[in-house]
């Protein structure tokens, strides 16, 4: 053992005998973060996938559920839904009128006023067939987390099926259900076309289970929480 202990002095004397001790410290600070975040980027991918195994299924196989949730993504200036969020407002569609669910939660960024997720979702939706009173705008949805809180804190979702990108529904869902609504998850996989910008988003996956873990251990309240809203419970009760 002291043999051992002996050889990794020396390597780090020869290696670091010459740098200032500061510099030396903040090596081995670096050295040590990275491994810390790495074990903890591990451990939140492995948490988020455990969360939500047997949760995710296609459109005509997901189970019912009250409500869609239909989590925001990016909008173009003319208020147009990015092709992103064009795949998961065509499943959201398709559950209400397969009788998958009887409402449909849009929740998205609207921080600024010239902006707004909820609104070009549901134009989109209303567009299409949808009727209007079966659509709920959360206008604080700004990210997976608040989306998921105030789904269940704002608008009373006991149980919903979370819609949005294959690559993000793990997450999703996880978070969800770790918040109090029971959710199940139907993914897009259109938007896979637009490669680059799917492998970007993909990519980024691994980090953001970091945050939920995170958010999820903190408890924290959404950015805007708000009063409880019944619109969720006025849509439910319409024929």
């Amino acid at each position: 053992m002291r043999q051992g202990l002996g050889w990794v002095r020396r390597v780090w004397q020869v290696t670091f005998g010459a740098v200032p001790r500061w510099l030396r410290w903040a090596v081995l600070a670096g050295a040590v973060g990275a491994v810390l975040l790495t074990a903890g980027t591990v451990a939140s991918v492995a948490w988020v996938r455990s969360g939500a195994e047997g949760r995710v299924f296609t459109a005509e196989d997901v189970p019912q559920a009250p409500v869609a949730l239909v989590l925001g993504t990016k909008v173009y200036p003319d208020g147009t839904p990015s092709p992103f969020l064009t795949g998961r407002l065509e499943i959201a569609r398709t559950l209400l009128a397969t009788g998958k669910v009887s409402a449909i939660l849009v929740s998205g960024d609207n921080m600024n006023h010239d902006y707004n997720e909820p609104a070009a979702m549901r134009r989109w939706l209303v567009d299409r067939g949808v009727p209007a009173d079966k659509v709920v705008l959360d206008h604080a949805g700004f990210d997976t987390y608040d989306s998921c809180a105030r789904a269940k804190r704002v608008f009373g979702v006991d149980r919903a099926t979370v819609v949005t990108q294959t690559f993000h529904l793990p997450r999703a869902v996880t978070v969800c259900r770790q918040l109090g609504v029971d959710a199940y998850g139907v993914g897009d996989e259109t938007a896979k076309a637009y490669d680059r910008t799917w492998r970007i988003s993909s990519s980024r996956e691994k980090l953001a289970a970091v945050k939920a873990a995170v958010d999820v251990l903190s408890g924290r309240d959404p950015v805007h929480l708000g009063r409880p809203e019944t619109g969720v419970e006025d849509a439910l009760r319409r024929p």
